[in-house]
């Protein structure tokens, strides 16, 4: 089981962790332990604003940090996936170019523009939080949004027989996986409840929506799902508690 954590944390963070030899039997509960990366982007975003508190930090830079600390922590790999994803939807092609463009290492025109925009955005409802239970729901995105990303990577079909995603996917004991992540799910949802009433049902219901869409689009545009997918639902999802919480706190 430690073994599955530091795989989970080696995959989906930049947080270092000592190297040693993956094995079949350590990556069957990897999938299990990738909420909890979430969790520590949320317990490192809460430290950082009783930091700023203390320091009376301005407004204007504890947004910025706030609006990294993500992406510095995952090290972008969920950007990056947004970012393919995006690209590829926008060209309008087949199925096949698309898995292509989602291969591709070079950003296209759309994955600059829409990655701008999302930052941009990102930050706007980062510079809405204003109590510390603002800041508790929002944390908590990041673990659902981990949670309900660990789900669709072993429930949903695969776009690819080969990949990232996939292969963890086969390695992975799906049946333990997706009981654990339902269990995660209903732990959020009941934090959320609690700590915002009628918003956490709102995000709890906008997070839902935005899962039935991941598996209509990855579906009909893809054919299943990849690793690059499966970042570009996160971060939506991600964006969606925030501004939830930044729109109707």
């Amino acid at each position: 089981m430690l073994k599955s954590l530091a795989i989970a944390f080696q995959m989906y963070s930049h947080i270092p962790i000592p190297s040693f030899k993956w094995d079949d039997k350590s990556r069957r509960y990897a999938l299990c332990f990738f909420p909890l990366v979430g969790a520590v982007i949320g317990g490192v975003e809460l430290l950082w604003f009783y930091l700023a508190a203390c320091l009376d930090a301005p407004v204007l830079i504890g947004t910025a940090v706030a609006t990294a600390l993500p992406f510095l922590i995952t090290g972008g790999i969920h950007m990056d996936g947004f970012c393919d994803t995006v690209d590829a939807l926008s060209s309008h092609a087949e199925a096949e170019r698309k898995l292509e463009i989602l291969k591709d290492p070079h950003a296209g025109a759309f994955a600059i523009i829409f990655g701008a925009l999302y930052l941009l955005i990102y930050f706007a409802g980062w510079s809405a939080v204003s109590s510390w239970t603002m800041l508790d729901v929002i944390c908590i995105g990041f673990v659902l949004s981990r949670a309900l990303s660990g789900l669709a990577a072993v429930s949903f079909k695969g776009a690819r027989k080969e990949g990232m995603l996939q292969d963890l996917a086969d390695a992975t004991a799906k049946k333990t996986t997706k009981i654990v992540m339902i269990v995660y799910i209903i732990l959020c949802a009941a934090a959320l409840v609690m700590l915002a009433g009628w918003l956490g049902l709102l995000i709890i219901c906008v997070n839902e929506l935005l899962f039935l869409y991941y598996r209509i689009t990855a579906y009909k545009k893809f054919g299943g799902t990849t690793g690059d997918i499966v970042g570009w639902f996160l971060q939506l999802s991600e964006l969606a508690t925030l501004l939830c919480t930044g729109l109707f706190w």
